[in-house]
């Protein structure tokens, strides 16, 4: 499957006719017309939460009565306006969005409650890969922040999350696999301790 991140309708006609499979509007929705463009080329689309700040807009000073009560009204009325307009609702995935329209304690936040998001029925993928929230929270540069970004991972998986976009790919995979495995919902790739 092939991703490509855009939040403008151009864009996104041009990645599906070259064959993208799926469109990660990072910016919740500010073009209207990304949707129909996902509908027409039978993509699937990620509806993301900014907190309605236009593209490429860093917070300031964001503030929320209760960020996931935010999260969840803007991220569901994407995805119920894209499957009303055509796109198919099995290829819908809703996103927190950590650090969009966010401070590091809204992400953190977010991250305890993503339980809330999960409940709502529709697949939710993260990015949580170096984010800035990973570095406030740990005091450390991008190049530093793989530990708390899997802690994160890991904490997004137990409360099922689905997809997840990384950069550590590898160690990413491994944190799946133990949390699935904890989780019981797949055996060990090989349990001989103590059988033998």
């Amino acid at each position: 499957m092939i991703s490509a991140d855009t939040w403008r309708h151009e864009v996104a006609r041009e990645v599906c006719a070259a064959g993208a499979d799926l469109l990660n509007d990072t910016w919740g929705g500010w073009d209207r017309r990304l949707a129909g463009v996902a509908a027409e080329h039978g993509a699937g689309l990620v509806c993301a939460h900014a907190g309605g700040l236009a593209p490429r807009t860093r917070p300031f000073r964001v503030a929320y009565d209760d960020v996931l009560a935010d999260v969840l009204h803007r991220t569901l009325a994407q995805a119920s306006r894209a499957a009303r307009i055509g796109v198919d609702p099995s290829r819908i995935l809703i996103d927190p969005a950590h650090d969009f329209g966010k401070n590091t304690w809204h992400s953190l936040e977010v991250t305890r409650r993503l339980d809330e998001m999960v409940a709502t029925g529709w697949p939710v993928l993260v990015s949580l890969s170096n984010k800035d929230f990973i570095g406030e929270t740990l005091g450390v540069p991008p190049e530093g922040r793989l530990t708390g970004t899997l802690a994160a991972t890991a904490i997004c998986a137990w409360q099922g999350a689905r997809v997840f976009r990384v950069h550590q790919v590898k160690e990413t995979r491994e944190v799946l696999a133990t949390v699935s495995a904890i989780r019981g919902e797949v055996p060990p790739a090989r349990a001989v301790r103590g059988l033998a």
